[in-house]
């Protein structure tokens, strides 16, 4: 089962399911928003699934009409931007930590000592998947920012003049909302582009944390139920209409180091996390990125990341914002 978020041709939201044919949407009765749905659930004490079979109508709306009228939105969002967090790890999947230590190679050399990116990953070998009931290794983890950086699909990826490079990350993307009593609930799974400033992080892996706070998308379908233990994916780049980069991507349990309930344990436990009526989006780690190939992407690419498991691609395209210059503090 997969969920739109759009809206209609007046401005209003709804919500519908995707056909069968995948090119459809079955608007839902009575519901606006999917932290809406996902509020009644919790309120009733049944699943997102039970609510949308009952909320189904009959009517259908033309899905791909709406992504060319750039009127869908992103899976989740709320209408108070600042408590929908948005986060990550990474050096999750096999590809990632390859990918990343050869972002360290190509900055170092290859007489470097083993990176740190692989001893992390390694320790996720090790203790990633520790078993039902069990907490296992810590994996790293990052803040990408709040709702406000989330742009829908279609939508431009806005690349500031500071970056010194902008390129994706495709990745599954676990989305949360926390109840009245502050217990975390999955609303589904989607895809994501988490989108990074490869260049900035390689230059010492403490601009980690500054790399990361950038833009990114999701969407456009909300898998409602479990996740695939193996999802392939393709993520592209296409410049002027043309592939200029293309590798398939294998995500999913199967492909992960870390179990999906070892990362949300790392996440949650922290009490400010765990706050009544937040959003969260948890991004859960690249397998492949077009850096690690030598690509150096332009404002104007185009990126594209399909999986058959969420239906229809993310698309959006990278974009130069103006340079905003020194940014000044006035003392009151």
């Amino acid at each position: 089962m997969r969920l739109v978020q759009y809206t209609t041709i007046d401005g209003s939201r709804r919500v519908g399911r995707v056909s069968d044919d995948g090119n459809h949407l079955h608007p839902l009765d009575k519901t606006s928003s999917v932290l809406e749905l996902a509020e009644a659930a919790i309120a009733e004490g049944t699943s997102i699934a039970a609510l949308v079979e009952k909320r189904t109508s009959k009517a259908t709306v033309d899905y791909d009409e709406l992504l060319r009228d750039g009127r869908v939105l992103a899976p989740v969002d709320h209408p108070e931007p600042a408590r929908f967090l948005v986060t990550g790890t990474g050096l999750t999947h096999t590809g990632s930590a390859s990918a990343r230590n050869q972002m360290h190679l190509l900055t170092h050399g290859e007489e470097a000592e083993e990176s740190d990116s692989l001893k992390i990953f390694k320790m996720g070998l090790e203790g990633g998947k520790p078993g039902v009931g069990k907490i296992g290794i810590q994996p790293e983890w990052f803040f990408k920012g709040v709702g406000t950086c989330v742009v829908p699909p279609g939508a431009d990826l806005p690349m500031p003049a500071f970056a010194k490079a902008g390129a994706e990350e495709a990745e599954i993307v676990g989305l949360y909302l926390n109840g009245p009593d502050g217990h975390p609930y999955r609303i589904g799974y989607a895809l994501g582009n988490e989108y990074s400033d490869h260049v900035t992080e390689g230059e010492n892996y403490l601009y980690l944390a500054h790399s990361k706070l950038r833009s990114c998308s999701i969407g456009p379908e909300l898998l409602v139920g479990d996740l695939p233990e193996e999802v392939r994916g393709h993520s592209r780049i296409l410049r002027d209409g043309a592939v200029v980069w293309e590798q398939e991507f294998l995500s999913g349990e199967t492909h992960m180091s870390h179990s999906i309930a070892n990362l949300e344990h790392f996440h949650f436990r922290y009490p400010m996390h765990r706050r009544a009526g937040d959003l969260h989006a948890y991004f859960f780690g690249a397998a492949v990125m077009s850096y690690a190939s030598g690509v150096k992407t332009a404002p104007g690419d185009e990126y594209e990341i399909q999986a058959q498991t969420f239906g229809k691609p993310l698309r959006n395209r990278m974009v130069s914002v103006p340079d905003e210059g020194l940014v000044t503090v006035t003392q009151l």
